[in-house]
């Protein structure tokens, strides 16, 4: 497990992240999600030593984190990072065989992978003739090809085409089965919700919430339900104690306390078959929303002021 524990940095008068803590288990993906100037890159530059910290710990396995340590990891950073004038397969082999590896395994390990990615038929193409979506792709490749026992991506998703997100995210749900911890960004909340097990919050340098996203999900639920039922819907809008009521394809979306939720549920029951009811889960853009509202609310004052 990657741990990190009271990290703070800052540059020059300008602290940028504060008390940074949080665990990356073993096996699972775990979504890393702010806003621009949140801190998402700094700590990941933090965790992998390209940066240091002004205090706080960083651990993988009950280790501190050291160089030797930190190659043993896979990066991907935001900004492409590829000689473009040379050809996909050839630079892959070449950044595996740098991380130790035989020219034979180098090439298998990746031949295997540009399969995976969808980008064996680009394997013999120099990096600045492919798309940027196969580029980004090819940079996926970069961060995977030593086998690496963690994985650090920041942005990995970005200008991908919704089949490329699948392909991308089956690869590293694959890394994750292996046991390998898994620390990505994005600002693709809908992808996040995809294929996250955990989610970290952070605004303005400070973790705000971080957890298991399910948990997350269900602490921000409120007093909102769900029913799916045959039929028309719509009376369920005019029941006592019900407020908001929206139609979500087949199910109908409404806010409610507890018992009058019940009582909901009876009268449907009683008009026909029930497919389903339970508590409403919000997404994770509403989730995030509501983490972070606080800091909009400030942000906002300080413009006014």
């Amino acid at each position: 497990m990657l741990r990190i524990s009271s990290i703070s940095k800052s540059f020059g008068t300008r602290q940028v992240l504060d008390n940074v803590t949080f665990d990356v288990p073993d096996g699972q993906l775990t979504g890393f999600v702010g806003g621009n100037g949140a801190g998402k890159t700094t700590t990941m530059r933090i965790i992998l030593g390209l940066l240091t910290s002004n205090g706080g710990t960083v651990e993988w396995d009950g280790q501190p984190m050291s160089a030797a340590f930190a190659a043993r990891a896979g990066y991907m950073p935001e900004e492409r990072g590829l000689y473009p004038k040379m050809k996909v397969l050839e630079q892959l082999v070449y950044l595996a065989r740098l991380h130790g590896l035989d020219k034979v395994t180098a090439t298998k390990r990746t031949a295997a992978l540009l399969e995976q990615l969808g980008l064996a038929a680009r394997a013999n193409s120099k990096v600045e003739e492919l798309s940027l979506g196969n580029q980004q792709r090819a940079q996926i490749a970069a961060a995977l090809v030593q086998g690496p026992e963690l994985l650090i991506l920041d942005e990995p998703f970005s200008g991908l085409d919704p089949m490329a997100v699948d392909t991308v995210m089956a690869v590293l749900r694959s890394f994750a089965e292996q046991g390998v911890p898994i620390l990505f960004s994005s600002h693709q909340l809908d992808v996040v919700e995809r294929i996250t097990d955990n989610l970290v919050i952070i605004a303005a340098g400070q973790i705000k919430a971080a957890g298991p996203t399910a948990e997350l999900q269900r602490s921000y639920a409120g007093q909102r339900y769900w029913l799916e039922a045959a039929g028309d819907l719509s009376w369920v809008a005019s029941q006592p104690g019900v407020g908001e009521a929206t139609r979500e394809g087949a199910k109908m979306v409404f806010d409610a306390e507890d018992s009058a939720a019940q009582g909901v549920l009876r009268l449907a029951m009683g008009r026909g078959a029930v497919s389903g009811f339970g508590r409403h889960l919000p997404s994770l853009a509403e989730v995030f929303r509501e983490v972070i509202k606080d800091e909009v609310q400030a942000d906002e004052d300080k413009a006014v002021a």
